[in-house]
């Protein structure tokens, strides 16, 4: 006869997790609505009503251009500068953040002139200003929008621009300070010049790039050495007289220089020697019965003659007639002289009907080359400086398309770098060429058109270095500044040590007029900071175009005349500023004149290009008008490069944009790859680094909604229970909580955001998940829902959940506000997680020999979970809670286990679990001997009794109960609390 007893389901009476948060967290359209409701509830105008009071935190924004889609790398920099004013929100601070624009300049024209095409010759520069300003208000609004969608908070609606008429009346006072004090004149200077764009250059628009340029070696022949050179008894074998005409059987001399600007021969003026480097005279057979005597750096000599083809004579011995075997091919060193020695020496150019003589300069190497350094003033800032000290003249023959003047002999007309191979064909043609080879150098490039540029002296703008002491002032100043990471010091500080006078003048019709006048009559410059200040009145007003429609007379004051010949007529200065400037005056026009902000920044945080950028020019324009640094703290990340270290570009087909990745993603991924890089370092990119965070997010995700879920029925102001009467394990995960909480602050204070990122990954991956929140499953769901057991885990699980979400709010935005509105009731009052301030460090929870003890147990534990798994690859037991689990151990950990005998099996996650006093046979197959814990012996075998129906576990207690045949005493006791009857 069979026997059916009906088996009730006690699934019913289990707390099993509930929550509406979803696990799939589907960030591409949720991301969306939660943008909805911050700005439906005004959350960043809450933030700074919550925190008008506190202190101030101001990081300054430097203005990206308004001249595209954003990319990559600003969606990095965008992300990095919101994590930080994030970061000192909850901190307490009143932490503003004003968003900038850069809407002048090059990179906006630029793409003016390529929509235009043909269309632009015909149009005045007021139209193209116009369009100008209507296509960097498009991008403004553009990118605005592309910033908001990275969860970016800020004051949206109230940005600084630098084409606003109150931001250019700035620029242009600014500017007259410098007028004022004296740091502004107009000179004739090598400047770095694309004669694509065709306008000068600072070095901050400048890219290098690996280019290949000709190398080539060639002579110069002396025509005179001067008398007092002769009386020290050099060049005995030069002919006696001056200009002397070639003759027959005449010995000429050379003067050998090296080159990889071939073009800037016709500039030739001098040629540099290091007054203390060694020259030699060396004898060269030309074959023929043909000798030349060549003069170049004795350090040099080896190398270079190897190089040319010739081979040292070995058995000569410092006299002409022991020389044995000289022969085609063969050169030996007549003579060996200091640079100073020769100093004077007069030599005529290959090509161009022009005499010319050795000078000095200290700025030569003897690395490269020759020693003997072609000088062309007006193509190079060394050539430029030793040019003045000996009067030379400043030549340049380029003009502003990159072409030579018609005047120049053989060459006129021709564009410089198509002019190399003719200029090399012509110095082959008439024997002055030695070598010619191909090298591959880093070359200095457009940022925006990309192409090379020249060095060519035009009349331009300057700050000067050395007035008023500005470079000296401004290395004192950057050594007050925090510089992050460190080596920012000592990089931006080798840029102002050696960086020459600041090049300011434009030649575009975007920007802000250099504020200047020349008088008719006589030529003379009118500047003055009355004059600027004056403009800027107007500009202020009617805007920076006022400068290209009115004419001279009805912008300057009435009545002004030249100082030096006393007329009225004067023509405006046609250049524009260089928009460095323009957005180094950022501090002035929003930290000082702007009620809520505070000067200086506390902090500047751009990518590493802007050493030579913006922080530069901020720095030199704040320390030339007020002797401050304009910031506190720099802070600089690196570039983005593909997942193999590669820069991006679109011809190798790795880049990434923004957002592809929040199509695919969602903005969150992109915050958290920005928080997991070290970001000091280049940043590397990829489909595969995207999908391993993925993974990462969904631990992290899927830890707080198991928090979230237990947490259905509780409510801390009714439900949490004192610290002191909670379970132990619990008081232990608290104490790692503190921890947590101090590790993470401090990487946010250090700006370690990376360090974020693993601490939080590794508490979800390693200490909740598979440690706390596995050995709680058992509590949470089998005990009474009110009883003690539970409510130490709700109490515990609520005070880790809230402490998280606040932690990881500046970089998981999306993510912590989501949390924050499925948490239980009464556990905040603010409206937003944003609202909120960092939990800090409870001392109260810091056990460290609850620490102590508790790592103790988990060794073992760590032990157990080994021989459970061989268990189960050896099938003897399914689950572990099938499990019975014998632990053979040293006195030490025994008495220390026995204290928590009770609650072994629920730590393992087992059914039973055994304390044995005596020795195990270790011959059973069964028996697991720790390698890490000497004497730890683990014996698996199956749990005695029957599965309860109700917690699954393996006990001889099933069936004792006529009520609940089905499950423990465990589960009856606590059905009988729910009073649930079968």
């Amino acid at each position: 006869m069979e026997i059916y007893i009906e088996i009730m389901d006690y699934k019913e009476t289990l707390n099993l997790p509930k929550t509406d948060f979803p696990m799939k967290a589907n960030l591409p359209s949720k991301e969306p609505e939660i943008l909805k409701i911050w700005e439906r509830d005004d959350i960043y105008r809450r933030i700074r009503e919550r925190f008008a009071d506190s202190p101030k935190y101001i990081l300054h924004d430097g203005p990206p251009y308004a001249n595209g889609h954003i990319h990559i790398g600003t969606a990095l920099n965008k992300i990095l500068k919101d994590i930080v004013v994030k970061i000192k929100t909850m901190e307490g601070y009143n932490a503003l953040y004003v968003p900038g624009w850069d809407c002048h300049g090059l990179p906006i024209e630029h793409n003016v002139d390529k929509e235009l095409g043909s269309r632009k010759s015909k149009m005045s520069k007021l139209e193209i200003r116009r369009l100008c300003r209507e296509y960097a208000e498009r991008f403004v609004k553009i990118q605005r929008d592309e910033f908001k969608r990275l969860g970016v908070f800020g004051d949206w609606e109230r940005p600084y621009l630098t084409m606003d008429p109150s931001y250019e009346a700035i620029i242009i006072r600014e500017m007259g300070r410098f007028f004022g004090n004296g740091g502004v004149y107009r000179g004739l200077k090598p400047v770095r010049w694309c004669h694509h764009c065709k306008t000068a250059l600072a070095e901050a628009e400048v890219e290098y790039e690996d280019h290949e340029s000709p190398s080539i070696y060639v002579k110069f022949e002396i025509i005179e050495i001067p008398q007092e050179i002769r009386e020290r008894g050099y060049f005995k074998e030069f002919p006696k007289g001056v200009h002397d005409s070639p003759t027959p059987g005449r010995r000429h001399h050379y003067l050998i220089i090296w080159t990889t600007t071939p073009w800037t021969l016709p500039a030739n003026l001098a040629i540099a020697l290091h007054p203390e480097v060694m020259y030699s005279e060396v004898k060269v057979n030309m074959g023929g019965g043909g000798e030349e005597v060549w003069v170049m750096a004795n350090p040099l000599m080896k190398d270079c003659m190897a190089k040319f083809g010739f081979k040292k004579d070995e058995d000569y011995d410092g006299k002409a007639s022991d020389c044995k075997f000289w022969k085609h091919g063969c050169y030996y060193n007549i003579n060996t002289h200091k640079g100073r020695d020769l100093e004077g020496i007069i030599y005529k150019h290959p090509f161009i009907d022009r005499f010319s003589r050795v000078i000095l300069g200290e700025h030569i190497t003897t690395e490269t080359g020759t020693g003997c350094v072609h000088t062309a003033p007006g193509h190079g800032e060394e050539d430029y400086e030793i040019g003045l000290k000996y009067g030379l003249d400043i030549y340049n023959p380029v003009d502003e398309s990159g072409r030579f003047l018609p005047e120049v002999e053989h060459f006129g007309g021709m564009d410089v770098f198509e002019a190399n191979k003719a200029i090399i064909r012509r110095l082959k043609d008439d024997g002055y060429l030695i070598k010619e080879e191909k090298i591959i150098h880093s070359y200095p490039n457009c940022w925006r058109c990309k192409n090379p540029i020249i060095l060519r002296a035009t009349s331009q703008w300057f700050i000067s270095m050395t007035k008023n002491d500005l470079r000296g002032k401004a290395l004192r100043e950057l050594r007050k500044v925090e510089w992050v990471p460190r080596w920012g010091e000592d990089r931006i500080y080798g840029m102002i040590e050696k960086r020459p006078d600041w090049c300011i003048s434009r030649q575009r019709a975007w920007g802000v007029p250099i504020i200047a006048f020349y008088c008719r009559s006589c030529g003379e410059v009118l500047s003055s900071k009355e004059i600027t200040d004056y403009v800027a009145d107007m500009v202020e007003k009617y805007g920076s175009d006022i400068w290209f429609e009115k004419e001279s007379d009805d912008i300057l004051p009435s009545g002004t005349r030249c100082s030096r010949c006393h007329k009225t007529d004067f023509d405006k200065e046609d250049d524009i500023l260089d928009v460095w400037f323009e957005s180094g005056v950022s501090h002035a026009a929003l930290l000082e004149r702007n009620k809520d902000m505070v000067w200086p920044a506390d902090m500047y945080l751009e990518g590493s290009d802007q050493y030579r950028g913006w922080f530069n020019s901020s720095l030199l324009i704040s320390v030339g008008t007020r002797e401050k640094a304009p910031f506190k703290t720099v802070l600089t990340h690196g570039y983005v490069v593909d997942g193999h270290g590669k820069k991006m570009s679109k011809s190798m087909g790795n880049v990434i944009a923004p957002q592809e990745v929040i199509d695919k993603y969602g903005a969150e991924l992109l915050r958290l790859w920005v928080s997991s890089e070290n970001y000091r370092e280049d940043i590397r990119i990829s489909g595969e680094i995207l999908s391993h965070l993925t993974e990462a997010y969904k631990k992290i995700r899927n830890t707080l909604r198991f928090m979230l879920g237990n947490l259905y029925d509780y409510n801390p102001t009714i439900n949490k229970i004192g610290y002191n009467d909670l379970f132990e394990i619990d008081r232990l995960i608290l104490h790692r909580l503190q921890v947590l909480i101090r590790l993470i602050r401090e990487a946010y204070n250090k700006y370690e955001y990376h360090l974020v990122f693993h601490i939080l990954n590794n508490f979800c991956a390693v200490d909740l998940s598979p440690f706390y929140l596995d050995i709680l499953k058992d509590r949470l769901y089998v005990m009474g829902p009110k009883s003690k057991e539970r409510l130490s885990a709700q109490t515990t699980i609520h005070e880790i959940l809230m402490a998280i979400v606040r932690l990881m709010a500046p970089i998981l935005s999306f993510t912590a506000e989501e949390v924050w509105g499925y948490l239980p009731e009464a556990s905040v009052s603010e409206l937003s997680v944003h609202l909120s301030q960092f939990p800090s460090e409870n001392e109260d929870y810091i056990d460290e020999r609850l620490k102590e003890r508790w790592d103790k147990i988990i060794s073992v534990r760590r032990e157990v979970l080994k021989s459970l798994e061989i268990a189960r690859a050896e099938k003897m037991i399914g689950s572990s809670i099938e499990a019975r689990v014998d632990i053979y151990s040293p006195n030490s950990i025994r008495e220390l286990l026995k204290d928590y005998r009770d609650q072994l099996s629920t730590i393992f996650i087992v059914s039973e679990t055994v304390l044995n006093d005596g020795d195990i046979n270790e011959t059973s197959r069964n028996v697991f001997k720790s390698n890490e814990i000497e004497g730890l012996n683990i014996l698996i075998s199956h749990a005695d009794g029957r599965k309860c129906e109700r917690c699954w576990m393996y006990s001889e207690t099933v069936g004792t109960d006529s009520s609940h045949p089905t499950v423990c005493n465990r589960c009856v006791s606590v059905l009988s609390q729910l009073k649930v009857s079968a």
